[in-house]
């Protein structure tokens, strides 16, 4: 009996030792499948930020050159960096151009911010009559194309006389964009717990106080990300803009940039660095909002 035993426990010790052998196999297989595929993924990774960052890069690198240079070889680095190109392209009338779309792009972000988070306040959290047929022309607003309105908008414009204006162009920007700002602030307004406006309402808060002190400074990511998707949309917004401003002085930067091509025919240093002059401010904004930005659309969309 003795025997048996001594032979059962070497068996026993035996698999432990192929088990500990299996599963250090195991680690060691998982630690090189993962090894490899972070290798993969940040091999996209770097991919994707050679071919977003490489175009921006090189326009920025041909605003330094001559045109010769840029014929020449288009692909090297300039031979020196003069700024001559970003000096004239600034005097040509981009300035003017910038500046009208800061103002269409800063006046419309504000009205569809306010008026989105007042929307998708009083859709989320008061229940009346007609709420689902509001919702349901909402959701028609999302699939209506630009091209399908621009006459009836030609038509209303001109009667109200808005046309050639900035505000008749704002008022557009802000009825076209707002179902799609409405639906991506509703949906994180949803997930607010309404104990806490229960709670503010109960110690004497109005709606109104209850709306801007505790709602909008807890929708705060939902309302930058609106915000950012906006101005993105706003300042790079072309046929709007074409068809509704006749006069140079009161076009916004994407058709400004068309005239200005034309103007300027074959000088493309010139043509570069209005280009990245008229690219930076979306830069700029959005490495200010990032954080902001992706955790509010991610939230908002998401849920």
């Amino acid at each position: 009996m003795t025997t048996t035993t001594t032979i059962t426990l070497a068996d026993a010790t035996d698999r432990q030792r192929r088990d500990a052998k299996d599963k250090k196999r195991a680690a060691a297989s998982g630690r090189t499948f993962s090894r490899i595929s972070n290798g993969v993924v940040w091999l996209v990774l770097i991919v994707i930020v050679i071919g977003t960052l490489y175009p921006l890069v090189w326009m920025v690198m041909s605003g330094f050159k001559s045109s010769a240079e840029i014929f020449a070889s288009p692909w090297s680095l300039p031979s020196g960096l003069d700024p001559r190109a970003y000096v004239e392209a600034w005097d040509k009338g981009i300035l003017e151009f910038v500046l009208n779309s800061v103002i269409v792009t800063g006046v419309s972000l504000v009205l569809i911010v306010a008026l989105a988070a007042m929307a998708a306040y009083g859709l989320t959290k008061f229940r009346f009559r007609g709420a689902k047929l509001f919702t349901y022309i909402l959701l028609g607003g999302l699939m209506v194309s630009p091209t399908m309105i621009m006459i009836p908008l030609f038509q209303m414009l001109q009667a109200l006389n808005l046309y050639n204006t900035h505000a008749g162009l704002i008022i557009v920007y802000v009825a076209y964009r707002l179902p799609f700002m409405i639906f991506l602030i509703r949906a994180y307004m949803s997930t607010l717990d309404d104990g806490v406006l229960e709670a503010a309402i109960v110690d004497g808060a109005s709606q109104i106080q209850v709306f801007v002190r505790i709602v909008l400074p807890m929708c705060m990511p939902v309302l930058v990300s609106a915000g950012l998707v906006h101005f993105l949309w706003a300042w790079n917004e072309f046929p709007f803009a074409l068809i509704f401003l006749n006069d140079t002085s009161l076009k916004t930067l994407p058709v400004g940039l068309l005239d200005f091509k034309s103007a300027l025919q074959t000088d493309w240093p010139v043509l570069f660095a209005g280009l990245v002059l008229a690219a930076l401010p979306v830069v700029v904004a959005f490495l200010i909002g990032q954080r902001q930005f992706i955790r509010g659309l991610s939230a908002g969309m998401g849920k």
